[in-house]
């Protein structure tokens, strides 16, 4: 059981660092660092896109429009910090006893 708990959690942490690049690329693009001309890049950020876009359409409805500043990626982060240090710990323990 231990190790279900151990995958989830290795999950959860790639699903972070997917965020957090996904971030960091957009503001790449958005300030002509990197060019989504390229093929690669193209497919990288839309790979990404699908892989987040689930994840930010709901927190996306619910929070107020900010115009270009997105935050629904922060709220996902916290969401996964929440969920990786203190509800998956939580249920592992209660699992365990």
């Amino acid at each position: 059981m231990i190790v279900l708990f151990q995958i989830i959690d290795l999950l959860l942490g790639v699903l972070t660092w997917i965020i957090v690049i996904q971030a960091v690329m957009s503001w790449l693009v958005a300030f002509n660092v990197i060019n989504t001309y390229n093929d690669f890049v193209r497919q990288f950020l839309y790979a990404l896109d699908r892989i987040t876009e689930p994840l930010y359409r709901p927190i996306r409805r619910i929070m107020p429009d900010f115009g270009a500043l997105d935050l629904s990626p922060m709220v996902v982060l916290l969401l996964l910090y929440i969920a990786r240090n203190i509800l998956l710990p939580a249920a592992a323990r209660a699992v365990i006893v």
